[in-house]
């Protein structure tokens, strides 16, 4: 049967990490994947639910967690309901966030210790995955989903020095309608570690097997991302998933019962990888 634990992890600065874990009771000690959200994403969003349970479903743990400044809280794990906190995000904080999770699983304190751990990162997940593959050898194997190559592709270039003048600026989520805002700090983040942050330059670093999935029609992190990390670290496998978005087509709310398509094609290819067997 599969079923789902929820946890509260510590995080940085002390806020929670809100964490659930997915799995069939006939096999406990199944692999673990972990996976990490993007920018403004969170572990309910869209058919999330129904990723983990199709990996359960093949012979995996998996674990999804809400890095602890995304603006989510455990009383609302659907909603931006804490702006302040995700203005206060850094890249730093999430590479924390997501040490806090490797060390969570590995540890055995409230599931059975995983002996390392397979990583999918979505997005800016994606790139936050790349970097701490490359500096944890925890992490047995690494999957980034739509990935982004830099963080400075986040923002537009040109509002760097209204942005530092201001201290903070705001974008509008098109889904909740919400301006969300990003403190300088998230730009000072990558200023005061330029060679940590560099994802190219960790991408080259990777020894672990890495698969690099992307869709031909993501219009938010452009496929030519994808390019430039498999330029830099050339051992990676790449593929391309026909006719996908950014999320592979999925939505938020998503109230299918079946992924789609491109979701699926996702992480079936995923899984293969995972196991071991050639795509």
């Amino acid at each position: 049967m599969i079923v789902n634990e929820q946890y509260t992890i510590p995080g940085a600065t002390g806020r929670p990490i809100t964490a659930d874990l997915t799995y069939d009771d006939v096999d406990a000690y199944a692999p673990l994947v972990i996976f990490a959200h993007g920018i403004r994403g969170f572990k309910d969003w869209g058919a999330h639910h129904l990723v983990a349970r199709h990996f359960a479903n093949n012979g995996f743990r998996f674990l999804k967690f809400n890095f602890s400044h995304n603006g989510t809280t455990p009383g609302h794990l659907t909603e931006f309901a804490d702006l302040i906190a995700f203005g206060d995000n850094t890249f730093s904080i999430e590479l924390d966030d997501l040490k806090a999770v490797i060390d969570f699983a590995c540890s055995g304190a409230a599931i059975p210790a995983a002996d390392g751990v397979y990583l999918i990162g979505h997005s800016m997940g994606g790139g936050i995955s790349i970097i701490k593959t490359a500096e944890d050898d925890r992490v047995k194997k690494l999957v980034t989903e739509a990935a982004i190559s830099s963080f400075y592709n986040l923002w537009p270039k040109q509002s760097e020095d209204q942005w530092r003048l201001q201290g903070v600026m705001y974008m509008k989520n098109a889904r909740t309608g919400q301006d969300m805002p990003y403190r300088v700090t998230l730009l000072e983040d990558l200023e005061k570690h330029p060679e940590r942050l560099n994802i190219p330059r960790k991408a080259a670093q990777i020894r672990q097997p890495w698969l690099i999935v992307h869709g031909d029609k993501d219009t938010s992190v452009p496929l030519s991302h994808a390019e430039e990390l498999h330029q830099a670290q050339p051992n990676a496998q790449f593929a391309v998933v026909k006719d996908a978005d950014h999320v592979f087509n999925a939505t938020h709310p998503y109230l299918k019962d079946e992924l789609p398509q491109q979701l699926k094609e996702f992480a079936d290819i995923a899984i293969k990888f995972l196991h071991g067997e050639s795509n």
